[in-house]
């Protein structure tokens, strides 16, 4: 299935915000990760204060302000300015005409990383708050990675790179960073075999792709499957750049992890698609990495974990 999305031209410092309600047609996601790991905490810290103070909300109203820079500085300010009893519209005057745009956005790309679940551990399940979704390289297995979204492709024809390269050994288990339902699976020509994962809100199409030739996928994958965050989905390879299916072409053993946006499903079809840099998300969720096993030659994780958030999608 294709995912497509159309943008719009974006004008001066802040988006155009459409009077009529269309969707949102183009994000430019540039939180460094200071900001993200300090609004994580404090959304963390608060969850079970009277006052919850949701990092969506921090970078909202920093979004606002910064025009989506969201710097340590401005995000600190946010988070004060949250725990007094001004409103985001107080707070904005004439700035909050923003508002709907960045909360919209930001909602997208971080809804499904922090929240309610629970894992079981030596028989005893532990419900617990924070950091739900996953590293895409299970634990124990060293990888390194860089900054180089936008950087430039030349196979099939120029293009820029559209995702986070995450560079590793050959068969090392790669994981689902959310839990979804596979939605692509099988062999591409740029990618080489390639699981897509769809978040359950629709709003995130996980990427993961050049998955290891002749063993790419875990055990029972298939399109339509349910997968929960830190699941097996597959092992890290060089596969793509061929026409011809479990070709090995690329020259480093990497998984090429991206996001895709998606806020309409009458918009796939267009030229032009919502991909993020989600450079600073994976440095944000080596903090939590899943435990995996090979248990009777089939790959599996340690710890059984339930979403609690989507709990009741499977009750």
């Amino acid at each position: 299935m294709k995912r497509w999305i159309c943008f719009v031209l974006i004008l001066g410092l802040f988006p155009v915000i459409p009077v009529n309600a269309e969707p949102i047609k183009w994000v430019d996601f540039a939180v460094p990760y200071e900001s993200l790991q300090y609004a994580m905490q404090v959304d963390i810290q608060t969850a079970e204060q009277e006052k919850h103070i949701s990092w969506i909300d921090i970078f909202a109203l920093a979004g606002c302000r910064t025009g989506g820079k969201c710097g340590l500085a401005s995000v600190k300010k946010a988070v004060s300015d949250l725990k007094g009893d001004k409103s985001p519209e107080e707070l904005l005057g004439n700035l909050y005409k923003y508002y709907d745009y960045y909360h919209q956005s930001y909602t997208a790309v971080l809804g499904g990383l922090l929240g309610n679940y629970t894992v079981e551990i030596d028989g005893q399940w532990k419900p617990a708050y924070g950091l739900k979704a996953f590293s895409p390289i299970a634990a124990g297995y060293g990888y390194s990675h860089c900054s180089d979204f936008g950087n430039s492709r030349s196979f099939g024809f120029a293009r820029k790179h559209l995702g986070n390269d995450l560079m590793g050994g050959l068969g090392t288990p790669i994981v689902a960073v959310e839990g979804g339902v596979v939605e692509a699976m099988g062999w591409n020509r740029y990618g080489g075999w390639r699981v897509g994962i769809r978040s359950f809100d629709s709003k995130r199409y996980y990427y993961y792709a050049h998955l290891q030739k002749d063993n790419p996928f875990a055990k029972d994958m298939y399109v339509g499957k349910i997968v929960q965050p830190g699941d097996v989905i597959g092992f890290m390879g060089r596969t793509g750049y061929s026409d011809q299916e479990n070709t090995n072409n690329i020259e480093t053993v990497h998984l090429h992890f991206g996001m895709q946006l998606i806020f309409d499903e009458s918009q796939k079809e267009c030229n032009s698609e919502i991909w993020i840099d989600v450079y600073n998300i994976v440095r944000l969720l080596s903090q939590h990495r899943s435990t995996v096993q090979k248990t009777d030659g089939v790959w599996q994780r340690k710890y059984p974990f339930v979403d609690l958030d989507t709990k009741s999608l499977f009750e």
